[in-house]
């Protein structure tokens, strides 16, 4: 009976270490955290432009029937927002 050649295999690197289930729930909690970052900050400026926007067509106009009125002391309130 012949005895089989043996198999040699070298490894030319290290092997990697195993990525756990705590390792991907940290790093989809991290980025998820910076999207939300994200869209309260441009959240933010797209409402303060809005705003300004309204405040800036509203001097030019002079059209104040959108403001809401409310006068202590009387019991009437004007206004098309109500």
């Amino acid at each position: 009976m012949q005895q089989p050649t043996p198999i040699i295999v070298h490894v030319s690197q290290e092997p990697v270490d195993s990525t756990t289930v705590a390792d991907v729930l940290i790093g989809a909690i991290g980025l998820t955290g910076v999207m939300v970052l994200i869209a309260v900050v441009l959240g933010g400026l797209l409402g303060g432009i809005l705003i300004k926007v309204k405040h800036r067509r509203a001097r030019r106009s002079g059209d104040d029937s959108d403001i809401i009125h409310i006068v202590c002391g009387r019991s009437t309130v004007v206004g098309r927002g109500l």
